[in-house]
């Protein structure tokens, strides 16, 4: 199984210094990902930064408690679940506004 899968799968305790450096590479890239998505956001106002949205998906992943098969199956899952939080995000946002102006109204 190749490294990046093997940690992935069952990270340790050990604190061994190839485990950190593949976390290092697999939180890079997630970080790379998100900054992506962040760039392609309508609003600029956005309160979301990139770095909230790498741990907010990381924290969906770790309590999803799958097996991966490789690493382009983790790094989809968490490409979808990145997507998913901005939309949550965006249709949180919107309600708040539509409450807003929905005050203003009354």
């Amino acid at each position: 199984m190749p490294e990046i899968t093997r940690v992935l799968n069952s990270p340790s305790d050990s604190g061994t210094s190839a485990e950190a450096e593949v976390l290092d590479v697999v939180y890079r890239e997630l970080h790379r990902l998100a900054s992506s998505y962040m760039r392609r956001e309508y609003r600029r106002d956005h309160t979301l930064q990139p770095t909230a949205l790498v741990n907010e998906a990381y924290l969906h992943l770790i309590g999803d408690h799958m097996n991966w098969d490789n690493r382009a199956h983790f790094y989809s899952a968490a490409a979808r679940t990145m997507r998913r939080i901005l939309i949550n995000h965006a249709r949180s946002h919107r309600a708040a506004s539509d409450r807003a102006a929905w005050r203003g109204l009354n």
